[in-house]
């Protein structure tokens, strides 16, 4: 008996290290002790994932319907941050044709609450002794849908790896809940049309007091966005309240964004709103406790009904959506004018959009024969069609099937252009212009680069973007050459690193751009043939 029991406990003293080797280095650590961090209003506790500190739903303020966010509750006992917050509601999604919903596999898993105003963060190390830089997501959808885990690609920890950077995502108030301009009815909603932007002002203000406990610095701060997450970096280099929070700014696809909603219009939809519900100008206040989906389908009704009434030229380029407004506070100017380019003149600029953006989702692009092709742009282009073909093949010579000719995107990119324009001649800061033409293999070709193919690149985040990039190895060398790009330009204010050939800074004269694909180069004016036939000008 004495012989088995020795043999028996050698045997699991022999065991033992390998047990124990096997949870050295687990690939989750997470427990009561584990990622433990002040701030301002009490600790949270978050988990460490592959080496990088994870936290996830911290508040950063609250608020009440309609009103502008105030600092969050403080709490005792530590708070537990293991997981993603609650997003903003936002009505129904917009949901595509099966083979367009299947790259972008978006998260609607996620729990809706009007009480949305938190934020996650990524970091390799958590102390105030080393000071990275802060990196700041703000999440698509426009300003009425959307949220800060969306799409996979979202995930910071890979970006916060590979450069040594804190990332941080956000969620905030949208659509109506956001951006309903109720001044008219009373002082205390002085700041209503806006508050959805204020959030992100308050998002900020909570990483200038408390990213350092993370290992940020929160004097090197870049605020990054992609289409209404563009649009929103547009928003803060407008707002004298934001001056001073953030150092840098990123817009992939978001230059649509051109014009802030005049009080004129905004106060004209919160009126046909209340008329939509039956309420007088004297019951505003009911709508404070409104349920929110009758708010919301109130809220779309009434952008419908003024959109009717608007004249050319007056509603913004997508049509009238909730939008930010030049409310003469938080908003006092309109895109373009002196003092509002005086507030960011400082601030360095990388902006750029895709080569093929919301082309793709064309019904009826993929599948087109070139005399089918040729006669679209002979409808559209006139006697200038077969000069058009031919501009096309010069500044993309990859060009081959029919469908290349007519899903080039001519929305984004000049307006990509003419905001580096603006930028290069009216700011102190230099501006870093972009092209992204990778084309994703995915479900024939047929997805090439639409609207948010750049996100797995710039995250880095490949593998978690399969149905989109295809997972090859052409896909994660460019998603190494680009997402080091945007560290560096985080870093230090330009986005050369040694992978990329060197990219100049953008001038109305030299139009230099970088061409992101399989092969990066710098070209100078790259479409400006393209451009001229397309737009006119």
């Amino acid at each position: 008996m004495k012989i088995i029991f020795f043999l028996l406990n050698l045997y699991m003293i022999n065991l033992l290290p390998l047990t124990v080797d096997g949870q050295e280095n687990p690939a989750i650590v997470a427990g009561k002790h584990i990622a433990i961090v002040p701030t301002e209003y009490g600790k949270v506790r978050g988990y460490i994932h592959n080496g990088i500190y994870t936290f996830k739903g911290i508040p950063y303020g609250k608020a009440s319907r309609f009103m502008p966010a105030e600092k969050p509750s403080s709490w005792k006992d530590i708070r537990s941050s293991l997981t993603y917050g609650p997003t903003c509601p936002a009505g129904q999604f917009d949901v595509l044709p099966d083979e367009f919903e299947f790259p972008l596999n978006r998260s609607r898993g996620y729990y809706t609450n009007e009480n949305c105003l938190n934020l996650n963060i990524w970091s390799r190390k958590v102390t105030d002794v080393e000071k990275k830089p802060v990196m700041v997501w703000l999440h698509g959808g426009g300003f009425s849908s959307g949220s800060s885990m969306e799409f996979p690609a979202f995930d910071g920890e890979s970006l916060s790896r590979s450069g040594d950077v804190v990332v941080v995502s956000i969620n905030h108030r949208l659509n109506a809940l956001g951006f309903l301009d109720l001044s008219a009815y009373g002082d205390k909603y002085k700041y209503s049309a806006n508050v959805g932007v204020m959030d992100i002002v308050s998002a900020l203000t909570w990483i200038r007091e408390n990213i350092s406990n993370f290992g940020g610095d929160p004097e090197n701060v870049t605020i990054f966005g992609q289409s209404g997450g563009g649009a929103k970096v547009i928003c803060l280099m407008n707002a004298p309240s934001a001056k001073g929070l953030f150092h840098k700014a990123i817009i992939q696809s978001g230059s649509y964004f051109k014009h802030f909603i005049t009080p004129a219009i905004s106060k004209r939809i919160a009126s046909a709103l209340l008329e939509e519900l039956g309420l007088r100008p004297d019951q505003a206040d009911s709508l404070q406790t409104l349920p929110y989906a009758r708010l919301d389908a109130a809220g779309q009704k009434a952008l419908q009904i003024v959109q009717q009434t608007l004249k050319p030229g007056e509603a913004p380029i997508f049509g009238l959506e909730w939008e930010p407004v030049q409310d003469g506070h938080f908003l006092p100017y309109q895109q373009g004018e002196p003092p509002a380019n005086k507030l960011s003149e400082n601030i360095p600029l990388l902006v750029g959009s895709c080569k093929n953006e919301f082309t793709p989702f064309i019904p009826g692009s993929g599948d087109i024969s070139m005399d089918s092709a040729k006669a679209k742009l002979q409808v559209k282009y006139g006697d200038n069609a077969a000069a058009y073909m031919s501009a096309v093949k010069k500044t993309y010579p990859e060009t081959i099937k029919p469908s290349d000719y007519i899903d080039v995107d001519l929305v984004f990119r000049p307006l990509v252009i003419q905001q580096a324009n603006q930028k290069s001649l009216t700011g102190a800061a230099p501006v870093y212009v972009y092209l992204f033409t990778w084309q994703s293999p995915v479900f024939d070709g047929a997805y090439k680069a639409f609207h948010c193919m750049d996100l797995p690149f710039v995250f880095n985040n490949i593998s978690r973007c399969e149905e989109m990039t295809g997972g090859g190895q052409k896909a994660y060398l460019l998603a190494d050459k680009m997402s080091e790009a945007w560290i560096q330009f985080a870093r230090n204010g330009n986005p050369n690193h040694k992978g990329l050939p060197y990219w100049p800074g953008y001038t109305v004269t030299n139009g230099a751009t970088m061409i992101f694909d399989n092969k990066c180069q710098v070209k100078n004016h790259p479409d400006k043939e393209l451009l001229s036939i397309a737009t006119g000008q």
